[in-house]
């Protein structure tokens, strides 16, 4: 049987920790507010850029202007400070070898995510790429993993995998009843990723190779 594999992104095939941090400061200093500290942003990241900077302290009536100077900074710099994980090309080219479709779902915007996957020359690997703008639920909502099996065509009731550094990835794979393959990553420790998942790899290209050999 056909096996089908979505992937989140940030900490998962990419970081773009630097570019994030950096779009948040300038994002906090241009309203005269006081800056969180990096560790305060980073356990926020894979929620949607709204609801990171409302639990950040930002009020809801003012998130909109925070994530529209967030974004004039990112893209500006995300693919200068973006980097592919390591032997992330690699589990996704031995990925789509196998034959196994490919997706991304992820709460980043849809529109940064492609020039990223293109800038690192993988994307064309991919069937599908769900951003935070394709969707009215995030993560852990299942609504994101039900549009991409949509859009490549796939039934539930198939080999689907999740492959996420966060325990939003696993509950939503669980809410959409498939199987979550968490890895290793800053933005959630190996205890936290523990109370979400049964199966907890230390990379992506590890991730990969369980779900092929499985």
């Amino acid at each position: 049987m056909q096996k089908t594999i979505l992937f989140d992104l940030d900490g998962t095939l990419i970081d773009s920790t630097e570019a994030i941090l950096e779009s948040f400061k300038k994002s906090f200093k241009h309203f005269g507010k006081e800056v969180p500290k990096e560790q305060e942003i980073l356990v926020q990241i894979g929620h949607p850029l709204f609801d990171m900077f409302v639990n950040l302290g930002v009020p809801k009536e003012q998130a909109g202007n925070f994530v529209t100077a967030y974004k004039e900074n990112y893209r500006k710099i995300h693919t200068k400070k973006t980097v592919l994980l390591p032997k992330a090309k690699e589990a996704v080219e031995l990925a789509r070898k196998s034959g196994a479709k490919l997706g991304v779902v992820t709460t980043k915007t849809g529109k940064y995510s492609i020039e990223l996957l293109e800038h690192f020359g993988i994307f064309s690997h991919f069937g599908c790429l769900i951003g935070s703008e394709d969707v009215q639920k995030h993560k852990p909502h299942p609504e994101p993993i039900f549009k991409a099996l949509n859009l490549l065509n796939v039934s539930k009731s198939n080999k689907v995998y999740m492959v996420g550094d966060t325990c939003m990835d696993m509950l939503a794979a669980e809410n959409a009843g498939i199987e979550g393959i968490a890895v290793e990553f800053k933005y959630a420790h190996k205890n936290m990723l523990k109370k979400c998942s049964n199966v907890i790899k230390s990379g992506v290209f590890e991730a990969v190779e369980h779900i092929l050999n499985n």
